[in-house]
């Protein structure tokens, strides 16, 4: 790979990666699980990225190079961590389209409510297995373009709320310690189920690290944009939740919650902001889903190739077409049947569940490579920022909703007892993972 990449480069690439528009499809269930603290929700969960992006700083500092979160968690810790991180990550990546198509069905189905969501979600899965099983690229062309869309709309939101909150309350209105703080008072729990929410605006930083060997400096420069991203994306949550929440006080009046964000741009706007909302919605939603299909088919493929799963069915492709076909196919399955019985809350809470295990293990590799093997007594940031981070990540995961922790401890389980079975109840390091570090650069 040709070191090409600048700060500059890294920091536009992680935002394109976590999106402005990152705070609309969850605001309206962190504001409620929260009990109206959605906008401090967002700093706690900005806290716990923070200290967790430097960690992927220092990690990739020491190993510059394709892989990310399994592979931190390989070297800092032990091969068999690494494998339950990677297995971690790839319980996200299987998520991230199912939950993609949930929202774009759920959006659509605001727009045109005489079709229910369960037919969006077959014509979405069908739209976006047909261009997979053809091989085109379209997303990635047009990320520049989605980034400028979304950034724009981004703006016009923040605008039109201030605009309606400066005509109905005077400038004064723009300072609401009630929208951070409701008048029901405090309440720790819901604060940090609702940051746990949080967390899904800010998935994807990680991902700045694989660009390692991209990177002109990357022992320089990949930990200051990875904190650098951190910072602005939960600004710009920060920022819009704080004004969502002053335009629509009453978070228990959402009849929909995951997609208040709409019944807000239509109060601000009118008809034409709750248009260009669901036009956001439904083109981020669908590049998404179309990116995180394609992505995971592809790390089936390479766990295939590597006997990680049955090569077989896995590491089969199509001459005609160069696509992982059966892969492919699986990945539209999962994400139509888990459109048709898996809540949209769930999903987010699943996918929190395996981002935050991942960054606990990188907090702790942190710790256990720096300041125990290599006897680098910096003792704030080899161990206290990164044990800060791992607690704060796990208080998060540990105020998941029930459910969420339940289905991802059996897949933990589940990529524990497969564990087990390829190294021989231990006995042996699991196989290599070459094949999701080729997937987590390419993929980014």
């Amino acid at each position: 790979m040709r070191r090409v990449l600048s700060r500059r480069d890294l920091v536009l690439y992680g935002l394109v990666i976590l999106t402005p528009t990152a705070p609309y499809p969850v605001f309206g269930i962190i504001q409620q699980e929260s009990q109206g603290q959605a906008a401090a929700g967002y700093l706690v969960a900005m806290v716990a990225m923070f200290f967790t992006a430097a960690s992927y700083g220092k990690m990739a500092a020491v190993f510059p190079s394709a892989g990310s979160t399994y592979t931190y968690a390989q070297k800092g810790l032990n091969p068999h961590v690494g494998f339950l991180a990677g297995w971690a990550m790839i319980l996200d990546y299987f998520l991230i389209p199912l939950l993609s198509v949930i929202y774009a069905s759920l959006t659509a189905e605001r727009l045109l409510p005489q079709v229910p969501q369960w037919m969006w979600a077959i014509m979405f899965n069908g739209a976006i297995t047909a261009v997979n099983l053809r091989g085109i690229r379209m997303t990635a062309r047009a990320s520049s373009w989605l980034m400028a869309v979304m950034t724009g709309s981004a703006v016009l939101f923040a605008a039109l709320a201030v605009r309606y909150i400066v005509a109905t309350q005077g400038v004064p209105g723009l300072f609401s310690w009630r929208s951070i703080q409701p008048a029901e008072g405090f309440s720790m729990s819901p604060l940090l189920l609702g940051a746990g929410i949080a967390t899904l605006s800010y998935i994807g930083f990680d991902a700045i690290s694989t660009l390692a060997e991209d990177t002109v400096d990357p022992r320089r420069d990949i930990g200051w944009a990875t904190v650098a991203v951190c910072i602005v994306q939960g600004l710009i949550c920060f920022g819009t939740a704080y004004l969502a929440a002053i335009v629509a006080p009453d978070y228990k009046a959402f009849q929909q919650p995951d997609t208040a964000i709409l019944d807000i741009g239509l109060t601000i706007g009118g008809q034409a902001m709750f248009g260009l909302l669901t036009l956001v919605l439904l083109v981020a939603g669908l590049a998404s889903a179309l990116t995180g299909q394609a992505g995971a088919s592809r790390l089936l493929l390479g766990m295939g190739r590597d006997g990680l799963l049955p090569r077989r069915i896995f590491a089969d492709i199509d001459e005609r077409t160069a696509t992982p076909v059966r892969s492919i196919l699986l990945m539209g399955a999962v994400s139509l049947l888990g459109s048709m019985v898996m809540r949209f809350q769930l999903a987010v809470e699943l996918l929190n569940f395996g981002a935050l295990t991942g960054f606990i293990l990188v907090n702790l590799s942190v710790v256990n490579h720096y300041y125990v093997r290599a006897r680098e007594r910096r003792v704030w940031g080899h161990l206290v920022f990164p044990l800060v981070g791992a607690a704060v990540c796990g208080l998060l995961w540990l105020n998941l909703s029930g459910k969420a922790q339940l289905a991802g401890c059996g897949w933990l389980l589940l990529g524990t007892a497969y564990l087990a079975l390829l190294t021989r109840g231990f006995q042996s390091a699991p196989a290599a993972l070459e094949s999701l570090e080729e997937f987590d650069a390419d993929s980014g």
